[in-house]
């Protein structure tokens, strides 16, 4: 049985549903970003697990759209944040292979649900990978540019600005602005 979940967007995310489900002693689960992979669940249980992941700040999703979107969140935060191997593939492609519909479905399903494109979620997704590299001061931006898939500096700079109403390197210099957490995007 698969079990979608909104709002998991990091490891921890992960680990605090392990930790739920093995509170509930479920024996056989497999947790990745936004979904739970386990043997057939009673109601009652699928009810607690519910509330005590409704208690900390995910929701257990039964809606086919909507655990679509999750799992189209879940990817994107993966390519952008989390591999940067899959970088090399187009956005498109990516989703269209990780996921059994055609891109232009996907595309409009998200649209319909989030209220924005895909694009301009992978867009804030980006911008906050920017913004994290730049607070962490290890890469210069044209390293960040290239970590991230952009052509240019002058790209990235573009659309920062765009996003942020800064430069990068305005940003740079005024760390104390305060970046936004994944499942806020």
């Amino acid at each position: 049985m698969k079990l979608y979940i909104k709002n998991m967007v990091c490891q921890r995310c992960v680990m605090a549903v392990e930790s739920i489900l093995s509170s509930l002693a479920i024996p056989e689960y497999q947790v990745t970003l936004g979904e739970v992979t386990t043997s057939a669940l009673p109601p009652e249980t699928i009810a607690l697990l519910a509330d005590k992941l409704d208690a900390i700040g995910f929701e257990l999703l039964d809606d086919k759209k909507k655990q679509l979107i999750e799992k189209i969140k879940g990817l994107i935060i993966t390519y952008i944040h989390h591999d940067p191997e899959l970088q090399k593939y187009n956005m498109s492609e990516f989703l269209s292979h990780e996921i059994p519909f055609e891109y232009n479905y996907i595309s409009n399903v998200f649209s319909e649900i989030e209220g924005t494109t895909i694009e301009k979620y992978v867009i804030a997704q980006k911008i906050e990978k920017v913004k994290e590299l730049i607070v962490y001061d290890e890469l210069s931006v044209q390293q960040i540019a290239d970590q991230l898939g952009y052509s240019s500096v002058a790209y990235l700079s573009n659309q920062f600005k765009k996003v942020t109403g800064l430069t990068p390197s305005h940003f740079k210099k005024i760390r104390d602005e305060k970046r936004k957490p994944l499942d806020q995007l």
